[in-house]
């Protein structure tokens, strides 16, 4: 079965996407990598220094990943763009995830601000990923403005509450000409395979992961939760039925 996931032109190997915060210590990240097979690998430019290993976050991604800056701390579209622009500048490659928030108690992100970063970025040759409220009409404007991907959340950022905006996320899935990708609130492998059943073409996850009591083997949880719930979406999910329906025959018992 030909199942490639492109973005912005690069085939992209796994569907699984890791961020790198809260690990603890950083040392585990490149395991975690490995263990996850995650191909995109997202930092916050405010914990790359190319100056200090030891501090330099994206010194623990394996040099074979899409390292992919977001935009972390952004509060408006022009602070978004100056990260993304720094992060190209330091050697990060043409990545970014756009992530812009104002919200400082649901850090939830600012829709409008991030088409407006998104218009720029793409327009320079980024390969933007914008993170957003699941909004029809936002995903649209971010198709016309050169987006890449969209990434909306499940809930909000670090809470592993699933998939509280399922429906709104499978709307995008239907009406929108570009990979969805969600992102955030994500907190278990079952989760995972629930937005890959759904058609999602990758998922990221980062708190689940890097808070877990064994990160490294629950990396591959969601690694096998993620191939499982593509491979269940690809091969068509059954309908569901209002009564029951019996699996076999009722008839021919014994002697009738």
């Amino acid at each position: 079965m030909n199942d490639v996931l492109k973005i912005g032109g690069q085939e992209v190997t796994s569907r699984l996407f890791l961020g790198t915060g809260k690990f603890s210590p950083n040392s585990l990240i490149p395991e975690a990598v490995r263990s996850s097979g995650a191909h995109v690998v997202t930092v916050a430019l405010r914990r790359v220094d190319p100056d200090y290993d030891e501090e330099n976050i994206a010194s623990f991604v394996p040099k074979e990943c899409i390292l992919m800056p977001n935009t972390s701390g952004a509060r408006n579209a022009g602070e978004a763009v100056r990260i993304a622009r720094l992060a190209r500048a330091a050697g990060c490659g043409n990545w970014v995830k756009i992530e812009v928030i104002t919200d400082n108690r649901y850090l939830l992100p600012d829709n409008y601000e991030t088409i407006k970063a998104t218009e720029v970025l793409s327009a320079e040759g980024f390969v933007v990923l914008p993170y957003i409220n699941p909004d029809l009409i936002v995903a649209k404007r971010l198709v016309d403005a050169g987006a890449a991907a969209v990434m909306p959340l499940g809930a909000p950022i670090g809470s592993n509450r699933g998939l509280k905006t399922r429906e709104l996320i499978r709307i995008l899935i239907e009406e929108i000409p570009l990979p969805i990708i969600v992102d955030a609130g994500i907190g278990r492998p079952s989760e995972a395979a629930e937005a890959m059943e759904m058609g999602a073409a990758a998922v990221l996850v980062n708190t689940a992961i890097a808070t877990a009591g064994n990160p490294v083997a629950m990396a591959r949880a969601f690694a096998l939760a993620v191939e499982a719930g593509r491979t269940a979406y690809l091969a068509g999910l059954a309908e569901t039925q209002e009564y029951a329906r019996a699996s076999s025959p009722l008839t021919g018992f014994l002697r009738d």
